[in-house]
């Protein structure tokens, strides 16, 4: 017997073993170190700034509350310096809104992209990788690299604001305000998965990594927009209360507006009503009426004010809705992802 006539044992015939997962991970990690790097260091450097600013901020708040008496030029001014440090953290607040677009666009989208682009992926796919698993090995782990790290990132950064919400003085944010809210508790880090999934998708779609770069900005942006604007506030549906005297301070104020015997009353009408009131003129700075007063006059005449608001005591409800849907959302849009590749011919 020769051995050209030995017959084949069974471990040569039997296809071969998969890859195993923890060796897919290792070359995930090979291939996206960079990037993920980059978020790294990204970031890093945000939540160094937010530390130290953060400290600055809380012993400017400490030193204001423990200042007597409140009255007294030392405490107007620190009440001052507490007012710059409110106007820079809302400026750091409105640059962090990209954090997420970028994590989306610059992790995101090469995820897939950049293979397909340069015909890699073919390659892989002989290695025992398989699609789905190579897929899977790619967008799983790193979905959950981001998703964690922009969590830990939150907490930092809802610890740098909390001075500028306990003090309702100069309380010109809200915590249910969209400068702020989707940087806070679970919402920020679900943000930042969702942008990281739609990253991945349009690569798997474009396959061009500069144009699926473009195209993870552009939809993040629109569906930022569309949520901030009309989406979020419908969450829970609002309360309408009549005549409200004064709007707690920490509310989301929806519209207000006013009836009169069940019909709503235009601005015109309004103004018109209140040049017949002279003893409202000159009640407030700048001979203005002051609108409590104005408020309190139109009720005494018939006409009713409705209010449509948001409490304050709605935040965590609203980040577990928003976290939710984006979760699923990013879970939706990773099958997808994965469900082409399987899709696509070599």
């Amino acid at each position: 017997m020769t051995a050209l006539s030995v017959p084949a044992r069974p471990e040569e015939d039997a296809r071969l073993r998969p890859v195993p997962w923890r060796r897919m991970a290792w070359v995930t990690w090979r291939q996206h170190r960079f990037a993920l790097g980059g978020m790294a260091t990204l970031l890093g450097a945000l939540a160094l700034y937010l530390w130290l600013a953060g400290l600055q901020i809380h012993h400017a708040y400490t030193a204001e509350v423990t200042c007597h008496p409140a009255s007294s030029g030392a405490c107007g001014a620190l009440v001052g310096d507490l007012l710059n440090y409110n106007s820079t953290a809302q400026l750091i607040a409105s640059l962090l809104q990209a954090v997420p677009a970028l994590i989306g666009a610059f992790v995101g989208a090469p995820v897939l992209a950049r293979e397909l682009e340069t015909g890699t992926f073919r390659f892989a796919w002989t290695l025992g990788f398989g699609r789905w698993r190579w897929t899977l090995a790619k967008l799983v782990p790193l979905a959950v690299v981001v998703a964690a790290t922009a969590g830990v990132f939150s907490l930092l950064f809802s610890w740098y604001f909390q001075p500028i919400f306990a003090e309702p003085t100069y309380n010109v944010v809200i915590p249910l305000d969209g400068l702020v809210f989707d940087l806070r508790g679970v919402a920020f880090a679900g943000w930042t998965l969702a942008a990281f999934a739609i990253g991945a998708l349009a690569g798997m779609l474009i396959r061009r990594v500069v144009p699926a770069i473009a195209a993870t900005l552009a939809v993040y942006a629109g569906l930022a927009v569309a949520v901030g604007m009309y989406l979020r506030q419908h969450y829970i549906t609002p309360l309408l209360i009549k005549n409200l005297a004064t709007t707690p301070s920490s509310a989301l104020v929806l519209s207000q507006s006013w009836t009169k015997g069940g019909h709503p009353v235009s601005q015109s009408a309004l103004v018109q009503v209140l040049q017949g009131a002279p003893q409202l003129a000159g009640k407030g700075g700048g001979g203005f009426p002051e609108i409590p007063s104005v408020n309190q006059y139109l009720i005494q005449h018939g006409y009713t004010l409705w209010t449509s608001y948001q409490p304050a005591g709605r935040f965590w409800p609203f980040q577990w809705i928003e976290g939710g849907w984006l979760l699923a959302l990013s879970a939706l849009l990773i099958a997808a992802s994965a469900w082409l590749v399987r899709r696509r011919a070599a």
